[in-house]
């Protein structure tokens, strides 16, 4: 890739069945380092075996996760993978076509995202996924904040875009996309308990509806038919979920 070194970035928990799969997606890169953050199965075995550095210790906070395995990493360019995530052979073309050549700073990649096998194209967005992200970036031009679930991040200079995707392998099925609610709403009611931004009972309960309208309609998951609903009623759950168990918390902490 000319003079120009690209870091591939995993961040990994208990990633065993799928890691192997993803740094072989990113195999072109000239460094593979993997997170691994309170790993406790064979996930960094198995990144060693194909020639991954390891970065390895607990951040319960996302934000400084995230900034740990970009510190660890050493290329001018940073490509931010998690273990769900695929390269896809078009990006990988195209990403060493055009690092050399780029004025850009970062790059946003546009996702294709699966529930199981299944490519879902439809309803993703508000809470439950995203249709593309800037996972490619010059070093110190991408910065996570604090945040134990969807933590906000800075972009700094020139923006980019590539037109193929990362495959995306969102869940495994329904129980997976629930049980990931249910840990994410937990996550996002401790962030609103700890920073007194928990919002109002009454907006919340609209934004049920509204949420479900959005990913139903506005991102047209109907046309996906029962993963369509699912995904409407992730969305539409997730502010009410974490609503409810900040109250929670904010009654046992009370108590004490």
């Amino acid at each position: 890739m000319s003079d120009v070194k690209l870091s591939l970035l995993i961040v990994a928990h208990n990633e065993e069945q799928q890691i192997a799969d993803c740094i072989t997606s990113g195999a072109f890169a000239d460094e593979i380092v993997v997170l691994l953050d309170r790993s406790t199965d064979e996930t960094g075995v198995i990144a060693e075996r194909l020639g991954a550095k390891l970065v390895k210790g607990g951040w319960p906070d996302e934000g400084e996760r995230r900034n740990a395995g970009i510190d660890g990493c050493s290329g001018d360019w940073i490509l931010e993978l998690d273990g769900d995530e695929r390269v896809t052979p078009e990006l990988a073309q195209q990403i060493t076509e055009f690092l050399p050549e780029t004025s850009a700073d970062y790059c946003v990649i546009p996702f294709r995202n699966y529930v199981g096998s299944r490519y879902v194209q439809y309803g993703w967005g508000a809470y439950n996924g995203v249709g593309g992200k800037a996972a490619l970036f010059r070093r110190s031009k991408k910065q996570w904040h604090s945040g134990t679930v969807h933590p906000k991040i800075t972009l700094l200079g020139q923006r980019g875009e590539m037109t193929a995707e990362i495959d995306h392998y969102v869940d495994e099925d329904m129980a997976g996309m629930y049980a990931r609610l249910n840990s994410y709403s937990s996550a996002a009611a401790a962030d609103a308990v700890a920073a007194d931004t928990v919002p109002g009972g009454l907006s919340t309960f609209r934004r049920f509806f509204s949420r479900f309208l959005q990913s139903y309609f506005g991102k047209k998951g109907h046309r996906e038919g029962y993963i369509g609903v699912a995904l409407a009623l992730f969305s539409a759950m997730y502010p009410v979920l974490t609503y409810i168990k900040a109250q929670e918390i904010l009654r046992n902490n009370k108590d004490r």
